[in-house]
């Protein structure tokens, strides 16, 4: 018998139109923008529906906007395929969602999930304009090659590894400096370097005033043990007492996202049916490179899966 792992996307997968057909489709994922737009005080849904897309990149409205729509494509298989929903043993979010998928798994309320979202946003948006900095993809080397990158270029200023996001696929994240640096050191090395689209360096030292803001915001929410196993991107442990939840969301701003080894942990688990629940694709990517015969069903706004 199959055992069901979800999975959720983090910031980048936003794009202009995501969530409005699932909208118009689904009157629960209606309801899902119109409550966002009573706590967050703004029309997300319009954003996210027509942009403009400067505006729904950006780290304070692409998070709220990414949770709200992966929520509302859960709306879409809980109505088609509840079965599924029921019996998924296991989930996991990439960075932002891991809160997506703490409120599924029953942790947070829907609206005390968006407003640490929310805030988070605003705290990350905040430490990045406060130091200029960015990401770099580095495509096609080894977790050992892009160590030894990032120490050569730490002579620039701060710079590590970031995500850890599959065999052959890791984001550098520092000061603009140092990730010019890098860059040109991934591509004498045999290399692909990719710069995102990113307003700093996430998941680092630079995100530092961050994880005390979100801090003081968690401690204003009410946060449970989940109902299901949900995996940290910080240690690949599943989440289990709130005050443990509360540390490592804390954590995981300023320390890499463990992604490959998280996918590892649901595989030795004995997952072996994944959907990956919001925008885009990224992640039966990703999987598909962890384990490329394991199954992964994209389930969002495209109605072509």
């Amino acid at each position: 018998m199959s055992k069901i792992a979800f999975l959720f996307p983090g910031q980048g997968a936003q794009h202009v139109g995501m969530g409005q057909r699932l909208a118009q489709q689904y009157p629960r994922a209606r309801d899902l923008y119109d409550s966002a737009a009573d706590v967050l005080g703004y029309d997300l849904a319009k954003l996210c529906f027509e942009g403009p897309a400067d505006r729904l990149d950006s780290t304070i409205i692409s998070q709220p906007a990414i949770f709200v729509s992966s929520l509302a494509a859960l709306e879409k298989l809980r109505a088609e395929s509840p079965e599924v929903v029921l019996g998924c043993e296991i989930v996991a979010g990439l960075s932002l969602g891991e809160y997506t998928a703490l409120v599924f798994a029953g942790a947070l309320s829907f609206e005390d999930g968006l407003r640490l979202v929310q805030r988070r946003g605003q705290a990350m948006q905040a430490a990045a304009d406060a130091t200029p900095s960015g990401m770099v993809s580095i495509l096609l080397l080894g977790v050992d090659q892009v160590q030894e990158i990032c120490r050569e270029a730490a002579g620039h200023g701060v710079i590590q590894i970031a995500n850890y996001l599959c065999p052959g696929n890791l984001v550098v994240s520092g000061v603009n400096a140092a990730c010019e640096r890098a860059a040109e050191l991934a591509e004498a090395t045999g290399g692909r370097a990719v710069p995102l689209a990113v307003a700093g360096a996430f998941h680092t030292e630079i995100m530092k005033p961050a994880d005390v803001v979100l801090a003081e915001a968690i401690a204003d929410v009410t946060l449970k043990s989940p109902d299901l196993p949900v995996i940290s991107n910080v240690d690949m442990e599943p989440h289990t007492a709130p005050a443990e939840i509360s540390d490592k969301l804390v954590r995981q701003v300023v320390n890499p996202v463990r992604w490959e080894e998280s996918m590892r942990a649901l595989l030795d688990a004995g997952c072996t049916e994944f959907y990956e629940i919001g925008p885009g694709k990224v992640l039966k990517g990703l999987l598909r490179r962890v384990s490329r015969k394991t199954p992964c069903t994209t389930i969002n706004d495209s109605f072509d899966e």
